[in-house]
């Protein structure tokens, strides 16, 4: 399937959104902060605009690829930078309860990327829509 943009521009997109995982699980920035907010929204943006301006023809698929590889970003990230201390009743050997705690980090991020790609396709979708209405009717007049 065409996505509309290179493999490496894909990955690129994914990239610029990781760093607020890094900061957030270094405790340098914390959630409700303005710095935060910037890290979290910015990087989405700059996915929408970039797919928008190189028109990309199908924006949704695209985007839920960048999605995917943010996934997996914040799922190396979580892993390297977390120290889990949970306990999860003692049942299971500590070792278990570290392998329980991280598959479910590892799913979490995937999802978190996947949900987060599909939003912002169907953003750069309706744009795209709206864009592509505009021109078709300028062209008519």
């Amino acid at each position: 399937m065409r996505l509309g943009l290179p493999l490496p521009a894909l990955m690129g997109l994914a990239l610029i959104a990781v760093p607020r995982a890094v900061l957030h699980d270094l405790e340098i920035i914390h959630e409700g902060t303005f710095v935060n907010a910037l890290l979290v929204a910015v990087p989405l943006l700059i996915w929408v605009v970039v797919v928008v301006a190189a028109r990309v023809p199908r924006p949704f698929p695209a985007l839920l690829v960048v999605g995917a590889f943010y996934g997996i970003g914040l799922a190396v990230v979580h892993q390297v930078l977390w120290s889990v201390d949970a306990d999860l009743g003692g049942r299971l050997p500590p070792w278990a309860e570290q392998g329980v705690i991280r598959t479910f980090a590892v799913l979490s991020s995937l999802f978190t990327g996947l949900l987060t790609g599909a939003v912002t396709g169907l953003v750069a979708w309706a744009c795209t829509a709206l864009i592509r209405r505009r021109d078709y009717s300028t062209m008519r007049d």
